[in-house]
């Protein structure tokens, strides 16, 4: 079942009743069974599988995506994730045995998965069906019910959602909710088990505040400026191709998209010249070599970057606001206070930095906000390694970009302002779940001497065993 709110004085009472009834649904016990779950999981697989032409046109609608990129970064990646959660469930709910201390003998102890009760996802607009599916991933397969707030910005992609999730999943325990940013308040207000949002950081802030009355918990997958460091020594080419690729991707409207470049002054200018000839190579078989910008509140952010940067714009730079489009941009040396280097981009602009050492690429990063993701290029590994030691993050890759997301082994997330707590696969599981402990005492073997008045023979030996 779907519900659309638009009325402002209804919106309480509608989040409300919403919640309300996947909470009974929770509370009857029929998310917990392996069935279910495993039921559900399935059938999102089967949605991205049976509904790919209708997902990716919902994608280039918004977005301008191509059918490709739509499977690779939306749905594929979502059928993937939900695979790899069906094929570990069994292992992922069985409870882990704990040992006891000897004072605590006998008995036996142990953790036990339960689920949280009622999830709020709340979707961005970027990746907005996968990035609405893949919290619901972890969600079921912690035995959850959930509500679905899918982006507004993103308005084909969200009426797909709310026509197919109640089509393929159980819609009494899935719920999806369509509106804008005050619907979004008025569902945390209600306060659900735990609320998984994925956005802007400045938005994140806003989630947390509206999450706190309720002490409602929250993972927030938020953003940053991710750097990428290319060392002297690195592969230039194969850098070139792989920073370009997931800049391009999506029209650099991607959270873990390298933000910003910082190239040993004793390469960079050939860097910049595989970058800027790689991405004319990307974009040679398309008549117009821009890309789609969301909408315009972004090109306008976008443009106005290009227009006030101190740095040379190496390629690119032309915009065309009735098409929402902007050419894939490189700007070399920006200085330091521009503002293309004060804010995430979130678009296809990227500023290529000269740095004296690997020493100052880690004095440029560590003296800004913690971002979602680090970037190293060099082609030694303890280099490599002693840069990722050396400059936090909330991933990390090593002579690529952006493809740890695709591991559901690994857990994605942020730190500082790019994010708190993570998820995708058991990671997810484990972030929706209550990890209880449970200690089963018998009742034989109840030594008297435990309980008062106590001798001082008691006392004494309790001190030592206890």
């Amino acid at each position: 079942m779907t519900v659309q709110i638009t009325s402002d004085h209804a919106t309480e009472g509608a989040a409300a009743g919403v919640l309300a009834d996947v909470r009974r649904v929770f509370t009857s016990g029929r998310t917990r069974s392996l069935s279910w779950r495993s039921e559900q999981l399935l059938a999102v697989e089967r949605m991205c599988d049976e509904r790919e032409p209708e997902i990716a046109e919902a994608l280039a609608s918004d977005l301008g995506r191509s059918s490709f990129e739509a499977w690779l970064a939306d749905i594929g990646s979502t059928k993937a994730e939900a695979a790899f959660a069906r094929k570990q469930l069994k292992k992922w709910v069985k409870p882990q045995k704990s040992r006891l201390p000897l004072a605590q003998l006998p008995g036996r102890a142990w953790v036990q998965y339960d689920p949280l009760g009622v999830i709020l996802v709340i979707g961005p607009w970027n990746y907005p069906f996968y990035l609405c599916m893949a919290p619901l991933v972890a969600a079921v397969a912690a035995g959850n019910g959930v509500v679905i707030k899918p982006s507004e910005l993103a308005p084909a992609t969200s009426a797909l959602i709310a026509r197919l999730v109640p089509e393929y999943l159980d819609s009494d325990a899935i719920r999806v909710v369509e509106g804008d940013a005050a619907v979004t308040q008025d569902l945390l207000a209600q306060g659900f088990d735990h609320a998984l949002f994925t956005g802007g950081t400045e938005i994140g802030r806003k989630i947390m505040a509206a999450a706190a009355p309720t002490l409602t918990p929250v993972t927030l997958e938020l953003g940053g400026k991710s750097p990428v460091v290319v060392l002297p020594d690195a592969d230039l080419d194969v850098a070139a191709r792989r920073i370009a690729w997931i800049k391009l991707m999506n029209s650099g409207q991607t959270c873990i998209a390298p933000d910003y470049v910082l190239a040993d002054r004793t390469i960079v200018g050939k860097l910049t010249d595989k970058i800027v000839a790689t991405i004319a190579e990307f974009r040679a078989e398309e008549q117009d070599p821009s890309l789609r910008i969301v909408n315009e509140r972004q090109f306008d952010r976008l443009a106005s970057l290009i227009s006030a940067t101190g740095g040379t714009v190496a390629t690119g730079g032309r915009s065309d606001r009735a098409a929402l489009r902007i050419e894939p941009t490189v700007i070399v040396d920006p200085p330091a206070d521009d503002p293309v280097m004060s804010d995430e981009i979130f678009g296809p602009i990227l500023p290529i930095l000269s740095v004296d050492s690997a020493d100052a690429a880690v004095a440029f990063v560590n003296a800004r906000p913690k971002p979602l993701a680090l970037y190293v290029f060099t082609e030694s590994q303890s280099a490599a390694r002693d840069l990722v030691d050396r400059m936090p993050s909330g991933g990390a890759v090593i002579n690529h970009v952006a493809v740890h997301c695709l591991v559901p082994q690994l857990p994605f997330g942020g730190v500082g302002a790019s994010g708190m707590g993570a998820y995708h696969g058991k990671w997810g599981f484990e972030t929706l779940s209550h990890r209880r402990a449970v200690l089963a005492k018998p009742t034989k073997f109840d030594l008297k001497l435990m309980y008062p008045p106590y001798t001082d023979r008691a006392i004494r030996l309790m001190r030592r065993v206890l």
